[in-house]
């Protein structure tokens, strides 16, 4: 299978991915979400949640196996952080 060309600029791929995460996914989400991971597919607004990347991923390709994936984790800026710890809770309601 050929490598996916990209659709969007970096930007315009964050500014969905985002959108689609606030609109139709964190409405659902439980508190016990907190921790997993989101793989949105941002050209059908489809999405899968683990509590790992390649889970979440690999569900969502097997769907759609074009999926233009972004990934959220869910109470956190960041899917993976480098450096130095700072911990802040989240909370969702």
């Amino acid at each position: 299978m050929p490598p996916r060309q990209p659709q969007y600029s970096k930007e315009e791929f964050a500014r969905l991915g985002d959108e689609i995460y606030y609109r139709d996914v964190y409405p659902h989400l439980q508190a016990d979400s907190v921790g997993k991971i989101v793989a949105v597919d941002i050209a059908t607004s489809v999405w899968e949640i683990d509590d790992d990347e390649i889970s979440a991923c690999s569900r969502l390709e097997k769907r759609y196996p074009n999926a233009q994936i972004w990934i959220v984790k869910v109470g956190s800026r960041y899917v993976r952080r480098f450096g130095a710890s700072r911990s802040q809770k989240v909370k969702i309601a």
